[in-house]
């Protein structure tokens, strides 16, 4: 065996001659030159060793290549220099196409590229810069990329400070205190894991969905997107720009709220409390909100500059808490709380620390000339000796300013509260310290209601309840408080955990870096909050802790009292944060609105898709902007949190369910880098995000839920459809093989058994459908329900129709569109219409969904057809599905049913119930009722009986039946009497057999002719032509005068010749052949058929120089076959008694007799159901596939 060996030598574009000269855009480029060699074919491999430059010898064996028989390529005659080993960067470069070592592949290279060419192309994929940073750069001419411009941030500053920066927020500064104040410790600490739980399993998803390929820009949509699909996609997109947009507003009303309470109290504009507060905090907010919008529309290089500076007042705020607490075991600081009894004063009335009832002045005598002195004696007081020692100093008992808010006057004997009375003053520290014990105390709930006074439980108080005033300097609870809503307000201090996946193409190990920093980012915060309700509960009293705006510490920042070394560090960082996280608010969320107008599956949502020359998001700002602006106008930082919790929490519970459907469901293209997952924790995960939903406000969850449904529900009628490899198909695959293979179990139930269509429909020559209302009629009897199938068959080769197929497919399709029927499309190509429709009847559906009935159109105007497959194939189709046991619906005239648009007001569906197969009668109806159309109709049964059964009791037991079966109908039982065959059924039987034979002989005498193909039968060819043309006319004539039209032939599947003879016969029939007598006489046979005495005369004189055959003697005195004229009877009472009965009827079901056995009787079989169903216009033949499917039990 030769043995092969490859060389790899390095090789310059210029080492080869003449490609210098010629190729300069391979001149800069260093090659590998490749070379296979072969111990014993050396010799002979020319074109596997041209562009050599020099002689090179092959291990074993010897051949040199020289430059001048490698300079052109002489294997297919093009004068081409050949680079074959040249590594070239263009992809259109003929050697693409005509590698010798590929030349197996090269008819296929256009679909099917190299692998080297697959390889370069993915090589020189760069990701594009998302994120915060303008899109100059992506939206230039071409893309071109800067040099020293590709991603190169780390896990540090890519995505831990990013993440860190948007969890920490206005929650922690301004309500985390509160939180542990009303929850107490312990509830407070379950909150917090909560949460930290919820967003620690999220990230641990959502890590492993962003480590499994690529993220471009739209962070989580992205991910959800193309994990779940389009529906679910666009959904949860929009419901996290929704709560990203009202996470802005939450961070505007904060910093407002840290304004004008804590900073700059004066310049509220609105004075007073409550409703002025919040038309401070809607038009301050307002303004804001316009000037970070102005400044986000201006440049987001500048939010991003400020984005640092933002950060570090986050991160010294929350270090100097920590100091705080730590200085606090040492030294405490002074923040004294005033409480009446057990109840807590505003520190904003006690005026000059007088946290009594009275106090005691000395009241200084002074001569007639000076007045009154007054001055208060404390304990650091000192009084200076007076000159004039005959004026000694008094003490004088006074009311405080306190005094005056409990009692009438300031007088001391003036009326007073009851509690006020009963209870004293007393002086508690707001900040016992970190050794202080005072965690005991704080450890437990504390919820009030709205109005409720804060107390502190340890106090003694009066036994007697006295009601508290608003007008009484008391701290009162603005809202009612429960565990679920401060489950609700907490919530958004946690998110924020996509902030790392939102800049991945700004990261230089997108792949490594979003799952390490995100996690550590979560762990930080967790361990942040965690240690903060710690803190806040050893450190701060359970009053302070309950009062929200601090007004009890004399309006300071609640956690600003703990911090070190001045409150006023936390009052700025917090308030600079805040401002910083509404900015990166308002800058994300129009880019994830642009992200997913962009994917164009909302088409409403398009314009927003455009912006700025730049490609800033414009008008995707001005509608954040403006629904921003909504959650201003709410004005409450405690309302609006809990919109957005819903948000964020429908968001990460998608999240979740994303990872756990690809973990579960094993796709192939699920290999995520992240390897730290698992499918137990996505559903723990996912079940925690939405009890958080309903724990935190279940009225919200519905809304929330309401407004995802119905954007999904928009997506899938009226948006765009994508196609993304989303888990949900996967999902439905899944379903549906095991929903198939559960069904392969046993056959239906009777109880469950509906109409699983397969509707053949017939295209024309110009690929339009010939019977659309078919389609209509099947959308009627389906409402929607159940499999329906539509097929056509396409007459042809496979490998030369397959364009055409495809065409037929799509008619077909916009067609079910149009009639809005949900199913399937099939297109089967065949050389034969009847072999195609046999193996779509075969193998249409999949194990338990394959269709039970099969809907076909009857063959109109078949006589007359020039269609040489009419009513052959027709037959042939009701034989394969009685075959195949299925049921068979051919409505007739089907042009004349009512279309969609057009609903029956009145009238009656008519069942002609005459044999049973099944209960197809009895339900189709039904079903046909259920649809807008046929509604308002009626139903009447009529049964035939004969002479000798008992029609009333007839009646009575059918009329029980249908009881039973629960359906309403009118019920008729037709007497038919026993008469004499009439001598119209006896003449149209005797018409009908003459012209069958006459067909018969046709087709013999032209498979004679066929076989006689030298050129001596030419004479007899051309007798035979005249013959057959005269002949048509005179079956013409002859039709025309009974009013029935002529019968054709369907050689076409046994012979190819028919085509030459359409204009002579007109049909089809399957079948003919076999022997016969010569052309001429048969010929002369069907002339002469079915023509009287006299006429027979007339044509002999008149066609003197023809041959008499001795047949066609025979066939003048021929009888109809006995069975034949009673089918014509049984036909013709019938159609008699239909007629009558239901003339003016909607809709007439009738039974479908089944063809003969014997394909000889073929024409006749359709003559028969011509006469049954002759004069009615709208009828529905039905054929039962032998099962029963209507059934009385329950």
């Amino acid at each position: 065996m030769a043995s092969v060996r490859f060389t790899v030598t390095p090789t310059k574009a210029e080492d080869l001659p003449g490609l210098s000269d010629t190729s300069p855009d391979l001149s800069s480029r260093s090659g590998a030159r490749v070379r296979f060699g072969s111990r014993e074919s050396v010799n002979r491999s020319d074109p596997l060793s041209e562009a050599s430059a020099e002689p090179t010898t092959t291990g074993g064996g010897g051949g040199a290549d020289t430059p001048e028989h490698s300079s052109t390529d002489q294997g297919d005659g093009n004068s081409k220099i050949s680079s074959v080993y040249i590594n070239n960067a263009h992809g259109v470069d003929d050697d693409d196409f005509y590698d010798r070592n590929l030349a197996l592949f090269e008819e296929e290279m256009d679909t099917r590229p190299k692998v080297s060419s697959l390889l370069s192309r993915l090589a020189n994929y760069t990701n594009l810069t998302q994120g915060a940073k303008e899109h100059e750069e992506a939206e230039s001419i071409g893309e071109k990329k800067k040099a020293g411009k590709s991603p190169q941030m780390g896990t540090f500053m890519g995505v831990y400070l990013p993440c860190l920066q948007n969890i920490f927020g206005v929650i922690l500064f301004l309500r985390l205190t509160w939180v542990v104040g009303t929850a107490g410790v312990l509830q407070a600490m379950c909150i917090v894991f909560l949460c930290c739980c919820c967003t620690m399993l999220t990230a641990i998803s959502m890590s492993a969905i962003a480590t499994n390929g690529v993220v471009p820009a739209g962070g989580s949509y992205f991910m959800i997107s193309r994990s779940l699909g389009p529906e679910f996609g666009g959904a949860v997109g929009l419901c996290f720009y929704l709560g990203t947009t009202f996470a802005g507003a939450m961070y505007i009303l904060g910093a407002i709220e840290i304004l004008l309470m804590y900073i700059a109290p004066k310049a509220a504009i609105f004075v007073g409390e409550g409703a002025a507060m919040l038309n401070n905090m809607r038009v301050y907010g307002t303004i804001c909100l316009l000037l970070m919008s102005l400044l986000v529309f201006v440049g987001v290089k500048y939010v991003n500059k400020l984005a640092s500076i933002f950060l570090a007042c986050v991160i010294v705020s929350i270090v100097s808490i920590y100091i705080g607490a730590l200085v606090s075991a040492f030294t405490e600081p002074h923040f004294p709380v005033c409480m009446l009894g057990n109840r807590t004063i505003s520190g904003h009335d006690v005026v000059d620390g007088q946290c009594q009832k009275t106090v005691m002045q000395q009241i200084s005598s002074t001569p007639p000339s000076f007045d009154t002195n007054i001055t208060n004696i404390d304990e650091n007081s000192t009084v200076v000796p007076t000159v004039v020692s005959s004026y000694a100093p008094e003490m004088v008992e006074t009311a405080t300013y306190l005094w005056k808010h409990f009692c009438q006057s300031q007088q001391l004997n003036a009326s007073c509260d009851d509690y006020f009375i009963a209870n004293n003053f007393s002086e508690i520290k707001g900040i016992p310290g970190l050794a202080s014990g005072i965690i005991s105390e704080n450890l437990w709930s504390s919820y009030l209601s709205k109005g409720d006074v804060v107390e502190k439980g340890s106090l003694s108080s009066s036994q007697i309840s006295y009601p508290a005033s608003t007008h009484q300097p008391y701290v009162f609870a603005d809202i009612t408080t429960s565990f679920t809503l401060l489950v609700g307000i907490f919530f958004p201090s946690v998110t924020g955990i996509m902030a790392g996946s939102n800049r991945s193409g700004d990261l230089k190990d997108a792949q490594r870096s979003i799952p390490i920093g995100t996690i550590l980012a979560i762990v930080t915060t967790s361990l942040v909050y965690l240690s903060s309700v710690l803190l806040f509960g050893a450190c701060i009293e359970g009053v302070v802790l309950r009062d929200k705006f601090g007004d009890s510490v004399k309006g300071n920042l609640v956690v600003g009292t703990l911090a070190w070394p001045s409150p006023w560090v936390i009052v700025i960082g917090s308030f600079f944060s805040t401002c910083g996280a509404g900015l990166q608010s308002l800058t994300g969320a129009p880019r994830l609105l642009q992200a997913i107008a962009k994917d164009n599956i909302i088409p409403f949502l398009r314009v927003f898709g455009h912006g700025k020359a730049n490609g800033e998001p414009t008008w995707a700002l001005l509608l954040t902007a403006l629904i921003a602006e909504l959650g201003i106008l709410i004005a409450s930082l405690d309302l609006v949190a809990p919109i957005l919790t819903m948000f964020f929490l429908m968001c990460y519970l998608f999240v979740n369910l994303a990872c756990a459907l690809q973990t579960l469901l094993r796709t192939p293209n699920w290999r995520p880098r992240f390897s730290y997952y698992h499918w137990s924790l996505s559903f723990l995960g996912m079940i925690i995000c939405l009890a958080l939903m309903f724990i935190s406000s279940w009225y919200y969850a519905i809304v929330a839920m309401v407004i995802a449904s119905m954007i999904y529900k928009y997506i899938e009628y009226h948006g765009a459809e994508k196609e993304w490899g989303d888990g949900i198909r996967g999902l439905s695959l899944s379903a549906a093989r095991y929903a198939l293979l559960r069904l392969e179990e046993g056959p239906p139930h009777t109880k469950n058994w509906r109409p699983q269509l397969l509707v053949l429909l017939k295209l024309d020559e110009d690929a339009h459908v010939k019977s659309p209302r078919l389609l209509t009629f099947a959308s009627q009897l389906k409402a929607g329900k159940g499999l329906t199938i539509v097929g056509t068959v396409v007459s042809g080769n496979f490998l030369q129709s397959y364009g055409e197929a495809l065409a037929a497919e799509q008619t077909l399709k916009h067609l079910m569109d149009q009639e809005r029927v949900k199913g399937f499309c099939q297109c089967i190509v065949a050389q034969k219409p009847r072999d195609g429709i046999s193996h779509m009847i075969q193998s249409s559906g999949l194990g338990g969904m394959k269709p039970n009935t099969v809907v076909m159109g009857w063959p109109h105007a078949w006589r007359q057809s020039e269609d040489p497959q009419s009513w052959k194939t027709f037959i042939n189709t009701v034989r394969v599905t009685t075959a195949a046991h299925l049921a068979l619906l051919v409505p007739k005239n089907i042009s004349l049913f009512p279309s969609n648009s057009e609903p029956c007001t009145e009238g009656y569906i008519d069942v002609w119930w005459i044999v049973h197969d099944g209960g197809m009668l009895m339900l189709l109806p039904f079903l046909l009722r259920q649809h807008k159309v046929w509604r308002k109709c009626g139903m009447r049964i009529f049964t035939v009986a004969q002479m000798e059964d008992n029609s009333i009791q007839m009646k009575k037991d059918l009329a029980t039946f249908l009881y039973h079966l629960r359906i309403e109908a009118e019920v008729e039982v037709v007497e038919m009497h026993d008469s004499d065959i009439s001598a119209y059924t006896y003449e149209r039987t005797l018409m009908m057999e003459q012209r069958s034979q006459m067909l018969r002989q046709m087709r013999l005498s032209k498979s004679d002719r066929e076989r006689e193909g030298n050129p001596g039968s030419s004479s007899s060819r051309t007798q035979a032509g005249g013959a057959a043309r005269s002949q048509a006319q005179l079956v013409k004539d002859r039709n025309s005068m009974l009013r029935l039209t002529s019968i054709g032939s369907d050689d076409d599947d046994d012979t190819d010749g028919l085509e030459q003879n359409r204009a002579i016969i007109s049909s089809s029939s399957g079948g003919g052949g076999g022997g016969g007598a010569d052309g001429s006489t048969e010929h002369h046979r069907r002339v002469q058929m079915t023509w009287t005495k006299e006429k027979t005369a007339q044509y002999r004189a008149a066609h003197s120089g023809c041959s008499t055959p001795e047949g066609f003697r025979d066939m003048l005195s021929i009888r109809p076959d006995h069975s034949n004229v009673r089918r014509m009877h049984t036909a013709v009472k019938l159609n008699e008694v239909i007629v009558n009965k239901s003339h003016d009827a909607r809709l007439v079901l009738l039974n479908m007799p089944g063809p003969p056995r014997n394909s000889e009787g073929d024409e006749n079989y359709m003559e028969f159901l011509e006469v049954l169903t002759e004069g009615l216009e709208h009828v529905l033949l039905v054929r039962g596939g032998g099962s029963e499917v209507i059934t009385i039990y329950s």
